[in-house]
């Protein structure tokens, strides 16, 4: 946990289907009870699927 978020993946902002993956990996945690969320590092040039002050056990 960095910053009070835990990072649930990493997907590449260079992919051809750009925020999607992020999106249904995203979708699919809110599904399973987790307040998951897209953000994107431009540091990385990624975009990360996060958890805002909640520490998450199990990681996909």
């Amino acid at each position: 946990m960095v910053n009070g978020r835990t990072v649930l993946g990493r997907f590449s902002a260079g992919g051809p289907r750009g925020s999607w993956p992020a999106e249904e990996f995203a979708h699919a945690r809110r599904l399973e009870g987790l307040a998951a969320e897209v953000v994107m590092d431009l540091a990385t040039d990624a975009f990360l699927v996060i958890v805002r002050g909640a520490e998450v056990t199990a990681v996909a």
